[in-house]
């Protein structure tokens, strides 16, 4: 029996454990604080039995589990900044704790570090808090993870400006994007999506690795990354921030919460952004940056009593851009005398959230999620356009409970997914309509703090693919009170969307061919995962070691990597043959000292594909612009009552694979294989100080101080309407160092 065979097996069995129970008793709870008769959950509580060794934290929505042990009856709740309780417990097992502030304190400030792991979670998952985001100017959700390892950023080609995620050692489009639960970044959306999220919008970002629940779908192949908005009840009723850089990019942010009355509560999100300077910093008569102009708008709704949770609202977004040539203006398109990018784009979602709750069974609810998008976008790259249009419907009914106790909880529900899809490439229609009803069922297993067993099945059936099963597995254990191991394995499928996912391999002179009828990309992903808490010079450290694996069953190629004397060719076809990722990160993060946060993370990655087989070429090759080493290191130090705060973060950059037609062409012609050619390794270092006033907050910062910039990052800029033209070969920066400055004004209630 194979590997992924037995995993399948260890899924049903494990959803069908449900018999055999630990009758260990446990303590449930939430811990909350009041604010104008509104409950804020708190996030990372301590709670522990007095005199004993059993401790946990509160999660991301204040609630808490723990074991009831026997020598001790009280439980002791503290959170700085906050008076400490203790609870003497007779035979309660559901809390609501709703902690006060301490008198004496005239102003509250909670501290700890910008980014905490989910400690309970068997999914390794990292939270970036709003103190994280802070320490850069975070305009956009592509700029949130400057300080992060685990994810990359990079420009996906010299012209559009387009952004592309980098994790695990593979593309964005096998991350499933949510915000709020809500897959969003997908489809057309792949290629500007992450531009689409002001930062200032951005409450928390949630990053899991691995193969994700089966609660979310079954697109998740190598993990997610879930975005939390801001709050209609949020306690900033206003919030504003205004930004400029020396490049000439300028935006403005407004946030708007209104309270209406004890159910009902109103939020106006809103964005506005330009650049219209012309940057060429490389003199390859080609603009560093796109001329672009973005207006965003989020109105949401907030209803809530004891028994019922909704939102609903509506967001819009309209965004223009133009780029190529430096001489090239709107009136020019479509015709020989300058080369031209442009793109506008149109998108408009509306959607709702729904959930019964339970007062007297918190470990029961319902809900339901409808989400529907209209997305528009026009471009063109010279004289080739690609119009494209989505239609996308999505709706989740979940429900959850426990069986017998809350040792045994389980989650289950249906979900629908619509999406219609009509592309026009040059002369080419792409049209697809695919729809995927699904069922899904997940269970959990949990034995006081130690152990925790995730199991979870879902079953679809696709109009175009047929029916298929996901099963995923997820293990956490805690031999010992500062050690945790996770476990994970799962299956991922979606099918791509290989022009809008390659978006920058179209600003070149390729021909682009579909070598066979495309089908999904289906994967494996496994992987381990170990998190050591200790106490060095008496502060708090945490140790990450994690290994991912990711392998392919069927795969999307999108192969640059030839060209012959009449074109250079975009060929996309079905994998035939191997294709796999490893990733293998260590973190280190800590306090230095009581106002002194540090971060230190070494990230490797060994990517390889299977490629050249409408040449009759094929071998395994690494995956282009990947870098296989990466190292991070951020410090961040604040003064008394963050008044001030100062970021550093220094990123070095390993080579990664690249390509130049030049090059294939002279290898054709020679009859020789492929040369690989690679790109040069690179530093780039980030920096910021702040300084909080009473009503207000000014920062100032650079990026890119060093100044590095890609040498000739398009390749034949000076013929762009030859066969060679290529500007989908970059690897690092563009336009060397940038300065900014903003104001970030907050009125709470």
């Amino acid at each position: 029996m194979n590997l992924k065979k037995l995993i399948f097996f260890l899924t049903l069995f494990a959803l069908h454990f449900t018999l055999y129970s630990l009758k260990a008793q446990r303590v449930n709870g939430r811990i909350h604080e009041r604010i104008e008769k509104t409950d804020k959950p708190l996030v990372g509580v301590n709670i522990y039995w007095l005199g004993t060794n059993l401790a946990t934290t509160t999660d991301s929505t204040g609630q808490f589990s723990i074991a009831r042990p026997v020598k001790s009856n009280k439980l002791v709740v503290s959170y700085i900044g906050y008076k400490t309780d203790t609870i003497k417990m007779t035979n309660q097992d559901n809390l609501d704790i709703t902690m006060k502030p301490e008198g004496s304190l005239q102003e509250v400030v909670v501290r700890g570090t910008s980014s905490v792991i989910d400690r309970l979670n068997p999914i390794q998952t990292e939270i970036i808090t709003t103190k994280a985001l802070a320490k850069a100017a975070c305009c956009n959700l592509s700029e949130s993870f400057e300080t992060n390892a685990s994810v990359s950023v990079s420009l996906s080609d010299g012209v559009t400006g387009a952004k592309q995620i980098q994790f695990l050692g593979l593309g964005g489009q096998y991350v499933q994007t949510n915000v709020e639960n809500v897959p969003t970044v997908r489809g057309l959306a792949t290629t500007f999506g992450l531009n689409y999220i002001p930062g200032t919008w951005i409450q928390s970002i949630d990053i899991g690795k691995g193969a994700g629940s089966v609660i979310n779908g079954y697109e998740s192949m190598t993990g997610a990354i879930n975005v939390e908005l801001v709050k209609p009840d949020s306690r900033e009723k206003l919030y504003f921030n205004a930004y400029v850089n020396n490049f000439g990019r300028g935006e403005v942010n407004f946030n708007v919460n209104k309270k209406l009355n004890d159910r009902w509560a109103t939020g106006v999100l809103s964005h506005a952004s330009t650049l219209q300077s012309r940057i060429d910093n490389n003199a390859d008569n080609f603009l560093d940056l796109p001329l672009y102009t973005q207006y965003n708008l989020v109105n949401r709704w907030q209803y809530k009593t004891d028994k019922i949770m909704a939102q609903f609202g509506i967001k819009a977004l309209h965004e223009n851009r133009l780029g190529g040539q430096t001489n090239f203006r709107e009136n020019m398109r479509g015709t020989p005398q300058a080369y031209g990018f442009g793109n506008r784009t149109n998108r408009i979602e509306f959607f709702s959230k729904t959930a019964k709750l339970y007062q007297q069974k918190p470990y029961k609810g319902l809900g339901f999620i409808l989400n529907g998008t209209a997305h528009n976008s026009d471009s063109y790259f010279g004289f080739a356009n690609y119009d494209a249009r989505q239609r996308t419907l999505y709706a989740n009914l979940i429900y959850q409970s426990i069986i017998s106790n809350t040792n045994h909880k389980f989650t289950t529900g249906l979900s629908y997914l619509l999406d219609n899809y009509n592309e026009t490439y040059k002369d080419q229609i792409l049209k697809r309509n695919e729809s995927v009803p699904g069922a899904f069922f997940e269970y959990t297993y949990s034995h006081l703090e130690k152990f925790t067993l995730v199991a979870g099945l879902r079953a679809d059936a696709h109009n175009l693919f047929g029916a298929f099963v996901t099963p995923r597995l997820h293990a956490r254990w805690q031999p010992f009170e500062n050690t945790t191991l996770r476990l994970s394995a799962g299956r991922g499928q979606r099918t791509p969307n290989a022009l809008a996912e390659n978006y920058g391999f179209l600003v070149s002179g390729r021909t682009v061919r579909f070598f066979d009828a495309l089908r999904p990309e289906v994967s494996w992903n496994y992987g381990a995962s170990l998190t050591q808490t200790f106490h060095f010079l008496e502060k708090h450290w945490d140790l990450i070691l994690d290994y991912y694996r990711t392998d392919f069953q069927n795969q999307l190629v999108a192969d640059t990597d030839h060209a012959t004397p009449l074109a250079s060719h975009l060929y996309f076809y079905n994998l035939q043959g191997k294709s796999y990722s490893n990733s293998f990160q260590a973190e280190l993060s800590g306090l230095l000292s009581k106002r002194t946060e540090v971060k230190l993370a070494y990230r490797i990655v060994d990517v390889w594909q299977t490629m050249g087989q409408p040449v009759n070429d094929v071998r395994l090759m690494p995956r282009m612009m990947i870098p296989r080493d990466r190292v991070l290191f951020n410090i961040g130090y604040t003064l008394p009552y963050d008044k001030w705060k100062a970021d550093l973060t220094v990123q070095w950059n390993g080579q990664g694979r690249i390509n130049d037609p030049n090059v294939s062409l002279q290898a054709t012609l020679d009859r020789q294989s492929m040369p690989i050619l690679w790109s040069q390794p690179y530093t780039n270092i980030n920096a910021q100080v702040s300084r909080a006033f009473r009503k207000f907050e000014v920062y100032l910062g650079g990026e890119n101080l060093l100044n590095f910039k890609q040498p000739n990052p398009i390749i034949n800029a000076q013929d762009p309407f030859g066969k060679y033209f290529d500007a989908g070969q970059v690897w690092g920066p563009i336009v060397g160092t940038m300065v900014y400055a903003g104001i970030r004004v907050k009125v709470k209630d």
